[in-house]
């Protein structure tokens, strides 16, 4: 995304006081190399990634990837950013060459017309590729993270895009995050108790920096 971008939102996390207790137990260990990107395109793919940098958390980004490209592992096939098309990468290539699979997906779930529009994409043609991708992603045993860090503003009504979003991931996701604020009605974590995956609701975004901590300690 835009460097202004992430300076205006790092800008605002820095008055963030975090808090302590994020208290989860992973029933799996989780490793690099890490994939982080978009389900519906919002500005919380920007927020997720800051916060990885935060938690000191290396990783390959791309906001719409394929299954192609996912399956070329660090370094995305070697494609780079372009208008509509974001790429970027953090990796340690020493460790983790180019081309070696990706372990965790960290997917952040927020729904925006104007992101997917400036991506070429309909609200049907992201479900269909997030459905592809993440189908690929939990065949091949990675750890996938579905992180909802928008509040209950942004949650919408039953059937809205970021509600159609949030049961897409939650199909394919090892782990479901949410903030308090996007859980008043408590639907995230019962749809992991559904699908009998773990979930971790979060005091604010920016203690998502502890619960990575812990994810990759």
């Amino acid at each position: 995304m835009a460097r202004n971008k992430r300076l205006y939102f790092l800008s605002a996390f820095v008055a963030l006081t975090l808090l302590v207790g994020v208290g989860t137990v992973f029933a799996e260990t989780s490793r690099y190399p890490v994939l982080t990107t978009s389900a519906g395109q919002s500005a919380d793919i920007v927020t997720l990634n800051l916060l990885c940098e935060q938690a000191g958390i290396l990783y390959e980004y791309s906001d719409v990837p394929t299954v192609e490209m996912v399956k070329a592992g660090v370094g995305l096939g070697g494609l780079e950013s372009k208008a509509g098309f974001y790429v970027e990468s953090y990796s340690d290539r020493e460790l983790y060459p180019e081309g070696t699979s990706f372990k965790t997906v960290l997917v952040a779930i927020g729904a925006s017309l104007k992101g997917m529009g400036a991506s070429g994409l309909s609200v049907e043609d992201e479900i269909k590729r997030l459905e592809a991708v993440l189908s690929y992603c939990k065949d091949e045993g990675m750890y996938i993270v579905g992180i909802h860090l928008g509040g209950v503003a942004t949650r919408g009504a039953a059937g809205s895009d970021n509600e159609r979003m949030i049961d897409v991931v939650s199909k394919y996701a090892s782990h479901l995050v949410v903030t308090e604020g996007g859980n008043q009605d408590g639907r995230i974590p019962a749809l992991a108790a559904q699908n009998d995956i773990e979930s971790t609701v979060l005091k604010n975004a920016f203690q998502l920096i502890q619960f990575l901590e812990t994810l990759f300690q």
